[in-house]
Parts: C-alpha cells; structure tokens; sequence
C-alpha cells in the first residue's frame, strides 16, 4: 500500500503521525511511504531521517494527499485539507467528530474512510491509541495549571506545593481515567493536595489504593462538584465519553462560585469539554478568562512536548497501520474488533453512533 505522512497544518501542532521507525517497518514490509518535506522537523525527526528508512520526500501537502492510498497524521484534518481527501482514501488520525459537525459534513462529502484512533478499543475496553496522548495531557494540565496559577498570568498567586509554614495549593480533577490518573500523580508529587472525582467506584477505590494519603476521592455530583470549586485553585476536566460529546459538569454559573485566579484546565475540549465555557484555544493564544477564571483550553496539548508525543503515538498507532496496510482497510476491520471499532465515516455513511446522537441526526434519520 501506498503510506502518506503529511505535515500537520493546525496551529502550533508540531507533531507528525510517523516517526522514521515506523517507516522503517512499513517499507521493510514492501509498502510505499511518502512524507512532506519538513513534516517531522517539529518533533526532531529530519527528511534525512525519513529517507534513511526508506521513504520518499514530497514537496507539498497536495501531493502526498494526491499520491496516497492511506493517510496517517495526528490531528483531524483543518478546512484547508478538506478538498485533498479523495474518495476510497483511508484517513486515520484523531478526529473527534462529536466536537465538530463541519468536519463530520466534510468527511461525509469526501467519501473516504476515516479511522479515528480515539475509538478503537480494545477488548478489555480501553482505547490504546488514545491512552499516549491522554498520559501526555493529564501530566501537562498540572504544568500548565501551575503555570498559570501564578499572578503574572492573572492566577491567584498560589504556588501548588506550598511551603513550610503555607499550605499547599489544591487540586480538583473531574474524571478518574488515563487523564485523571495522569494528573494526580502530577500534582501529588508536587505536594499539592487532590481530589479526584469520578462516578466509577471501581476507578475511585483503584485511586484510593494507589495514590498517597494526600489525594482524595470524591463521588461525582453536581452537589460535590459545587462544594469543591469553591475551595480549589486548579479544576482539571479529563472526562471522556468514548466518541461522543463530553458532559457539561461545571456551568456557566458556576464560575461565580470560584474564587478570582481559579485556573480551568480543560483536557476534554477535544470532545467538546466538560466546563460550559470551553472552547478550544491554541499554543499561541492559549489561555482567555471569565468571571475572573482563568481557562486554559488548548486542543491540542500533547503538541507542545511533539518529540515525547510523536514517539509515544507511533509506539500505539503503528501495529494497526501495518494490518491496515497490510490488508486493506476491509480485511484489517473484519479480522481486528479493535480496529473496527475505529470505523466512523465510511464512504460518506456515518456509523459511529455517537455522532449521530452528537448532533441529533438520529431524530432526522428516523
């Protein structure tokens, strides 16, 4: 098959969906892969790199586009890649199609087949490929949180591990998956006290039996949410719904109930967030206040640190690139549950559904 490794287009995304490893193993199977000139650079890999493991470097976008019969990058494709996608083309990256219903439009007239790492899952109910990035952004909410915490950035001054005779800054992070985890064990080894809250108990008591004495489990309610926000300085939101839109568990109102410099670091906005008042900023202008609280919302996190995310990526997503090409997206999707429960729009049908619940299509359809 013939592989095409585009240079991410989205703001600040300095990722690349393949490291030269990877092509090593796609060309040492006999598949062809083209990488755009200047595609890893961001993440520290060079074409020299790439045409040492045997791939061949394109010009432009346009034409890795145009020459490939699979793509495979990191971040859903942005407006101005809508018209390169062709028709029979597989497509697999992150797309998160619930956050976006222009996207999904665009994907459906394309007619190609989108893969999206964020659904496939595996039998133990896990999503393999989504876990990596999940890691990255659950240990880059507390670094970005402190950061912002401080007064300069318009936080509330607090230092998270406190000092003797000060106590430390707390932190509330709503969801107790790979985010969650990620980021307790974050603001714990800073000294920060945590308290984690999920509607899972199975999750909540695996928490209480790993963490240290100074990170508490809360049930998740509106009641419990209310009380906390109230004495917390950084909110952490890493809920996630597999495929559909994350819940609004903090609203609008709510902002009022915080102290002025709370910091909202919202890892879900991928998935739409799970605070009312989220919408997706960038690296370059990554952080925008309301009612005195300051949202941090970057779409893309993992972006920041692409060398530690690239490698991390290409770790997961690489087996299921060598069966995809290896077989066909059809064979590869019978054969493999997991990765068939990757499979979100194909041939312009949507058969994911949590996206048709996502934008209320079902009701339409019916």
């Amino acid at each position: 098959m013939i592989v095409g490794v585009p240079k991410e287009i989205k703001n600040n995304e300095s990722r690349v969906g393949m490291t030269p490893a990877g092509v090593y193993e796609l060309v040492k199977n006999n598949h062809t892969v083209y990488v755009q000139d200047g595609a890893g650079s961001g993440s520290g890999f060079f074409n020299k790199d790439y045409q040492q493991a045997g791939a061949i470097i394109l010009d432009t976008i346009g034409q890795v586009y145009a020459m490939s019969e699979m793509i495979v990058k990191v971040k859903e494709p942005i407006a101005e890649e809508y018209d390169l996608i062709q028709k029979d083309q597989i497509v697999f990256t992150y797309f998160h199609f619930a956050s976006s219903e222009a996207l999904t439009k665009a994907m459906i007239r394309s007619k190609a087949v989108c893969i999206a790492y964020e659904t496939v899952e595996d039998e133990e109910g896990t999503l393999p490929l989504l876990t990596p990035m999940s890691e990255v952004a659950g240990r880059m909410a507390i670094q970005q949180g402190a950061k912002y915490l401080e007064k300069p950035a318009k936080g509330r001054g607090v230092l998270l591990g406190g000092v003797p005779g000060v106590s430390p800054g707390r932190v509330l992070i709503l969801g107790a998956g790979t985010v969650g985890i990620q980021a307790a064990k974050m603001a714990a080894g800073l000294g920060a006290h945590v308290t984690i809250m999920d509607v899972n108990m199975k999750r909540l008591r695996y928490v209480n039996d790993v963490m240290p004495s100074h990170v508490v489990t809360d049930y998740s309610n509106e009641y419990s949410i209310r009380k906390h926000i109230k004495t917390h300085d950084l909110i952490v939101g890493g809920v996630l719904l597999k495929g559909a839109k994350a819940p609004n568990l903090i609203t609008r109102d709510m902002l009022k109930e915080m102290r002025p410099g709370t910091v909202i670091v919202d890892v879900a906005v991928d998935q739409g967030g799970c605070v009312e008042t989220t919408r997706p900023t960038t690296h370059e202008d990554p952080v925008y206040i309301i009612d005195d609280v300051v949202h941090y919302c970057v779409a893309n996190m993992p972006g920041a640190v692409p060398y530690t995310s690239t490698i991390a990526l290409t770790n997961v997503t690489l087996p299921y690139v060598l069966k995809l090409a290896g077989l066909g997206w059809e064979r590869a999707t019978e054969t493999d549950e997991s990765l068939q429960k990757g499979l979100n729009i194909v041939h312009g049908e949507v058969i994911y559904k949590e996206i048709i619940e996502a934008f209320g299509w079902e009701a339409a359809l019916a």
